[in-house]
């Protein structure tokens, strides 16, 4: 199993987080970087992924 700590709604372009991943009893956390590298990537994300957000756009219009 794995989730992501540190992941909030003020993501920053290569922000710090930490995986922690658990199997058979263990867990283990590792420093990780989130590759966001763009503010627009961030609203991509933040939308779902580029298309939905494209789409978005097109329909406010």
């Amino acid at each position: 199993r794995f989730s992501v700590t540190g992941l909030s709604n003020d993501i920053k372009p290569g922000q710090n987080l930490t995986l922690e991943i658990e199997s058979k009893g263990q867990r283990r956390s590792v420093p990780v970087k989130l590759r966001i590298d763009t503010p627009i990537e961030i609203d991509y994300y933040r939308h779902g992924g580029i298309l939905p957000f494209v789409l978005r756009q097109l329909l406010s219009k």
